[in-house]
């Protein structure tokens, strides 16, 4: 079984499930999305719940992947205003195009591992090297449990790439330097 092939049928999965909403992941739209054979991804994932699972996997390893890059081209942080200036173009990346279309598989998958404690665990936050120049940061400044601190400033800005999602409109810098005004406190 082909590794490229499990990539594109993950891929398609999660086009369709950001496009179709959880009733619309179906076997035979993912093959359709991934311009294959009918039947090509019930082959390789027999069941809905193994083809769920691929997806987190995939969307987990993108959404790394992309906060590893992140924050290795993202030098160490030094002002609260380079931090509003990096979360604000972080989560216009998440309301558009590709990114758009993860959140929206993300949520989905984290309402469905309310049911399914293995997605959960596929999708718990994960370090990456920009969750650590965040911390650092925090520290930097002298906040008492940076960890903790970063956790829950990145709760809040999920917490509003979600409300945009669903009411829409942008995440504006102004939301996201009162977040890390909080988080410096």
């Amino acid at each position: 079984m082909s590794t490229d092939r499990r990539t594109l049928l993950a891929d398609a999965a999660i086009a369709v499930l950001a496009d179709a909403g959880m009733r619309g992941l179906t076997h035979r739209a993912v093959d359709r999305a991934a311009q294959v054979p009918p039947g090509t991804t019930s082959a390789y994932y027999r069941t809905r719940q193994a083809l769920l699972t691929a997806l987190v996997r995939r969307l987990v390893a993108l959404d790394q992947a992309e906060l590893q890059e992140i924050g290795a081209r993202t030098p160490p942080l030094r002002t609260a205003a380079e931090v509003v200036a990096g979360l604000t173009g972080f989560t216009a990346a998440r309301l558009t195009g590709d990114g758009r279309r993860r959140s929206l598989a993300r949520y989905a998958c984290a309402v469905e591992s309310a049911r399914h404690p293995e997605l959960r665990e596929i999708l718990v936050p994960r370090e990456n090297l920009a969750r650590q120049a965040l911390c650092d940061f925090l520290a930097a400044q002298g906040v008492a449990d940076p960890e903790e601190r970063t956790v829950t400033l990145l709760t809040c800005v999920d917490g509003l790439v979600f409300d945009r999602l669903v009411n829409g409109g942008s995440v504006a810098a102004e939301e996201i330097r009162g977040l890390v005004t909080a988080a410096l406190r």
